[in-house]
Formats: structure tokens, C-alpha cells, sequence
């Protein structure tokens, strides 16, 4: 059974700091791609940062570079997702995403975690 559970999401004020965790199991986790996705009200789902299984590349949306961090732990199949300098329009809910890019079809999402940006 293929598990992504997010956790660390909550209220927050501006300039603050939250720490995103997505727990994965079910699959083998070194031999995916792990992504974190962003969806706010009436808007598209985005990609925030993306961390590939081979050579420790990483990519992030050009709204959270030098504030977001994307980590992983493979020997505890955990992505994290270091959140800086938050602002309000961080404001989402927030999917961790797993994906076996030699086929895309094989591609597994968490059932997201909130997180409220505001004073």
C-alpha cells in the first residue's frame, strides 16, 4: 500500500518559519523523485520544489528560492520542506508527491497538509 503523509502545517505569522515533513512508504523510496506541491483557494496546483532520486539535484519555483529548502532522508523514506521568511501568499495546502520518472505513470501524491500564513 502506497502511503505519502505529510505533517507540520499550521498557522503561522509573516516572516515565520514552519518545517514540512512527508512520510513515504509502500514503494522504493531512493528510486523516486519527491516533489512538494502547493494549491491555494481558486488557484492551480503548483510546484514549489522537487528533489530528484539521483545526484541530489533540486529545483524550486522562483517565489520561494533563498526561503524554501527541500531535503530528503532516504534511510527514513522522509522529505522535508524547510519554510522561511513565510508570506501570506505561502498561504496553501501543501502536497508531498512522489514520482518514478522512467515512467511518470507511477506517480503517488499525499492528501496535502494546511498552512495559513497570517497576522
Amino acid at each position: 500500500q502506497v502511503q505519502l503523509v505529510e505533517s507540520g502545517g499550521g498557522l503561522v505569522q509573516p516572516g515565520g518559519s514552519l518545517r514540512l515533513s512527508c512520510a513515504a512508504s509502500g514503494f522504493t523510496f531512493s528510486s523516486y523523485a519527491m516533489s512538494w506541491y502547493r494549491q491555494a483557494p481558486g488557484k492551480e496546483r503548483e510546484l514549489v520544489a522537487a528533489f530528484t532520486s539521483a545526484g541530489g539535484s533540486t529545483n524550486y519555483a522562483d517565489s520561494v528560492k533563498g526561503r524554501f529548502t527541500i531535503s530528503r532522508d532516504n534511510r527514513k523514506n522522509t522529505v522535508y520542506l524547510q519554510m522561511n521568511s513565510l508570506k501570506p501568499e505561502d498561504t496553501a495546502v501543501y502536497y508531498c508527491n512522489a514520482q518514478f520518472r522512467p515512467n511518470p505513470r507511477y506517480d503517488y501524491w499525499g492528501q496535502g497538509t494546511q498552512v495559513t500564513v497570517s497576522s
